[in-house]
């Protein structure tokens, strides 16, 4: 008997431990996959996901569905995917909000992305544009800066939300440039646009997708944008470290699984998801939309998640934002 238990028991660690196996994640999917989206439908990171859901479905012949899990800015469905079987049936696409900046914004998160969060890739990044209403009579960031400081406290910006990235960034600037701004939340970009085209709030740091058709007929200027680099897609837009303003503040979304899926698997999902948006067809799809594909190692994404909270902390500290 102690025999025949030891060889089970031994037969059993094997089959575990080519569950694992590089050999075994090749076979990836072996079954349908969920990917889940902490957004509505028609989100950007809905959008992108159907990108991918349906050039593997294509590719593999297996179901990728997309799931919308909306809530809790992005933390409802990032914990869906923390919480799910780390077996690679469930992946889910996130941004810096529920993987990093809501440590700081929220008093308690349902999971731990540090843990519970298998970063993937980095799927996409997308420039935020520095906008003002043409009455604001500036051309420059420096022109700006200068027309905050002669009044501190009586420009307004509008931002997507309290604790969204376009707060942050507007917060940034402030801080960095040693000028007060007053802060008006909307629903969305589009009721931010409105806005800043009313003249209801003077400027804002919004999607650049949501700001350029605005700018392009006339009815708001565009300083400057928050990417390290120049978009390739607006060249002529000066970034805001070209204004003597140090702040990155890009949208980007990346692919992650549960923190225990195991690396074969994490490495095969992100070959496919990154031959995916190497395809022409989706490059010219997210070109539509200004983002720029990055596909890099999960080592470079956990970096960049965790330069998120160094970037934004000392923000959120100033400012003093919270969530809850």
């Amino acid at each position: 008997m102690k025999r025949q238990f030891a060889l089970a028991l031994t037969g059993l660690l094997l089959a575990t431990s080519l569950a694992a196996s590089p050999a075994a994640a090749q076979d990836w999917p072996t079954k349908p996959v969920r990917i889940v989206v902490p957004f509505g439908p028609g989100s950007t990171p809905d959008v992108v996901a159907r990108m991918i859901a349906d050039h593997l479905q294509k590719k593999h012949g297996q179901p990728f569905v997309v799931e919308n899990r909306p809530g809790a800015s992005g933390n409802t469905g990032t914990d869906a995917v923390a919480k799910a079987e780390p077996d690679g049936s469930t992946i889910g696409i996130s941004i810096g909000g529920p993987l990093a900046i809501n440590t700081l914004l929220f008093s308690k998160l349902p999971y731990n992305p540090k843990t519970d969060i298998a970063p993937v890739t980095q799927l996409v990044t997308q420039p935020s544009a520095l906008t003002v209403n043409l009455d604001v009579k500036v051309n420059a960031v420096a022109d700006l800066v200068a027309l905050l400081k002669r009044e501190p406290g009586k420009f307004t910006y509008g931002s997507i939300g309290n604790g969204s990235l376009s707060h942050l960034a507007m917060e940034a600037i402030a801080l960095k440039s040693g000028t007060k701004m007053v802060h008006v939340p909307y629903p969305g970009s589009p009721a931010a646009m409105t806005a800043i085209i009313r003249g209801d709030v003077q400027m804002g740091c919004l999607p650049a997708i949501s700001v350029t058709p605005h700018a392009t007929g006339g009815k708001v200027k565009i300083l400057a944008v928050s990417t390290a680099k120049r978009s390739p897609y607006l060249p002529q837009i000066p970034t805001l470290k070209e204004a003597g303003i140090d702040l990155e503040a890009d949208a980007w979304m990346g692919m992650i699984a549960p923190g225990k899926t195991p690396e074969p698997i994490v490495a095969k999902i992100r070959r496919e998801v990154v031959e995916a948006i190497g395809t022409a067809a989706i490059r010219d799809k997210l070109a539509a939309q200004l983002m720029e594909p990055i596909g890099n190692t999960p080592a470079e994404f956990r970096a960049r998640i965790d330069g998120e909270i160094d970037r934004w902390a000392p923000v959120i500290k100033s400012a003093n934002i919270k969530v809850n």
